[in-house]
């Protein structure tokens, strides 16, 4: 990763690559990207919370998810706190990036054309979340 900054969760390139599953880990530590429609949270509707693989820090409620059809996930909001936002401008873009403030692990982009009233879209790879169900 080339955002320099300390995170409260620090591990080397080598623990991440033993902790995390190879897609897992191109896509939190190395900026990657999944084809879209092929995430396994593209199409979940499940009551819970989605958290950040890398760390299990809570990033995005489920009643925030919706169906954008861009065949990512996505969120009209992220819990307070929980992403870090950065200036990216690869792939001849300029967009905002959206990492996990826990341990910098890349999440995906969050976009200003979201059909809900934040007028956001969270636009996340499946790979960098888990779900945990609400607790019934």
């Amino acid at each position: 990763m080339k955002n320099p900054k300390f995170y409260p969760i620090s591990k080397s390139d080598e623990q991440w690559k033993e902790e995390l599953d190879a897609n897992s880990y191109q896509i939190l530590r190395k900026k990657g990207t999944e084809y879209p429609f092929t995430g396994e949270y593209n199409e979940h509707f499940e009551e819970g919370i989605y958290k950040c693989k890398g760390c299990d820090a809570p990033l995005y409620k489920s009643l925030s998810k919706f169906n954008s059809n861009c065949g990512w996930p996505s969120y009209d909001s992220a819990l307070s706190g929980a992403l870090e936002f950065i200036k990216d401008t690869t792939h001849g873009m300029i967009r905002t990036e959206i990492v996990c403030a826990k341990c910098g692990g890349h999440q995906g982009h969050v976009f200003q054309d979201g059909p809900t009233s934040t007028g956001e879209r969270y636009c996340v790879n499946s790979a960098s979340i888990n779900f945990e169900p609400k607790a019934k």
